[in-house]
């Protein structure tokens, strides 16, 4: 589970999401950050990140179910740049501030600007049906064109190993809405060919989001 990554290139990048300690990568569960991790002093900005943290080697292959239960794979995201973000229907508080924030950071962009598609990934797949996924990302301010996946416990472990990520069901866990889950809570976005282009940490503004992703075209 990754929600806090610092780095300046693919390798840096790579290196960081794959082995990084528990002090520098704080888990969540169910979006909350495990000890209200923050970056350590000396940190790049944001917009200091946003044009070098792509690389080649994150995002597939997977074959996962859309919400509106046509199968989906990788390929069917080439041709425009999409955002991706694991979470799931239950969560309480990161996964859809993420959403309302990611809308917002939408709205925000220059006229003219064709904003991303949004990708919303399950990592719940004994709660979060494809109906269960159509109904959620209607939320209001959430973006407009999100696209929801879901799928078997397998096809979903193959799509986070793609990310270069992980999720867990906290067993534990049985609060109000249930078990929750942990996940990443990173935002990627993803080229047209399905590479990363960059990415995004909790926290990060909706206008340093809409700054960055109108500043790399």
């Amino acid at each position: 589970m990754r929600n806090m990554l610092s780095v300046l290139g693919s390798a840096a990048l790579m290196g960081l999401i794959a082995g990084c300690s528990p002090a520098a990568d704080k888990p969540v569960a169910g979006g909350v950050i495990a000890d209200g991790g923050v970056a350590s002093s000396g940190m790049p900005t944001e917009q200091e990140n946003c044009g070098n943290r792509s690389s080649d080697a994150i995002g597939g292959p997977f074959r996962l179910t859309a919400h509106d239960g046509s199968p989906t794979t990788e390929e069917s995201f080439k041709g425009q740049k999409s955002l991706v973000f694991f979470g799931f229907t239950h969560c309480p508080d990161v996964c859809p501030t993420t959403m309302y924030t990611l809308g917002k950071a939408i709205s925000l962009l220059p006229p003219g600007k064709k904003a991303p598609r949004t990708v919303f990934i399950s990592v719940d797949p004994a709660r979060d049906s494809p109906e269960a996924l159509s109904q959620y990302i209607r939320s209001n301010g959430f973006p407009q064109d999100v696209i929801g996946l879901t799928g078997t416990l397998d096809e979903l472990q193959q799509a986070a190993e793609g990310f270069k990520t992980t999720f867990s069901r906290d067993e534990e866990t049985d609060g109000a809405t249930g078990y929750l889950v942990s996940h990443s809570s990173i935002l990627y976005l993803m080229d047209e060919n399905w590479k990363l282009q960059t990415y995004f940490t909790p926290g990060e503004s909706a206008e340093a989001i809409a700054s960055c992703l109108a500043k790399l075209g």
